[in-house]
Order: structure tokens, then sequence, then C-alpha cells
């Protein structure tokens, strides 16, 4: 993927998102799996861990699953969807898209969010204590 075609460093904490995107994520967050519904439940409270995150925040062509812009941290939950090939590409290209911008992604499961909440919760502030 050309970043310098088409995806360009945006300096706002939405990077040049349009419209439609804010529409779909208001939809997003009126719609959380059960996996974000948990998490979001620990990152929307900013004791948990120190920071408060966004969910379903609209950035570019793309719409995150958890973000703190102060962190320039995402943090994506994956369902069996993103086991599909084609979401996999597009995955990576929304990571380079992020790497470009500065934006660090952390992944988890569905199943390590459901299952191990505390664990996640424990990698997430690991992570955080290394952008520091």
């Amino acid at each position: 993927m050309n970043l310098k075609k088409g995806k360009s460093y945006y300096d706002g904490m939405h990077k040049g998102a349009k419209p439609e995107t804010f529409k779909k994520a208001k939809y997003l967050r009126n719609n959380m799996t059960k996996a974000e519904q948990v998490l979001w439940e620990k990152l929307r409270k900013k004791e948990t861990i120190g920071y408060r995150f966004r969910r379903q925040h609209p950035l570019g062509y793309y719409i995150l699953d958890f973000y703190n812009h102060q962190l320039k941290l995402c943090i994506e939950i994956d369902g069996k969807y993103h086991q599909n090939l084609e979401v996999r590409k597009n995955d990576l290209e929304r990571e380079e898209f992020l790497d470009f911008n500065g934006i660090k992604t952390i992944r988890f499961k569905n199943e390590d969010v459901l299952n191990d909440t505390n664990k996640v919760i424990e990698s997430i502030k690991t992570e955080i204590s290394n952008l520091n």
C-alpha cells in the first residue's frame, strides 16, 4: 500500500475522517460485541489503567475499537471474522495507516477478553508503560 497516494498525515484527532465514518462509528457504538462491551466497562473508567479511552473512534478511513489520543494507542478486539484472509489484509493496511500516523495498535481476541479480562487489562498496562 502506498501511503502517499490517498492516505496522508492529518494532524487532527480524527485524521480527516468523513461524515459517513462518524455515522458508522455511532452505529457501532450502539451495537458493540459482547467482548467490546466487557472491555469498555473497564476502559471507560480512567481509574482502571490511568487513561480514558474512546470507543469506536473514527480515524481517517477507519473506526478504531478503542483509542487514546494522548498515548496514540489503539486497541482492537478481533472475532473469528478477522481470521478471513481478506479481512487480515485489510487489518494490515489499517495498521500501516495507523503506524504512519504514529499510532500503536494492540490486538486481542474476543475469547481473551471474555475469558480473562484481567490478563487483557494487565497487557494493556504493560504496553502503556512501554510507551512512556
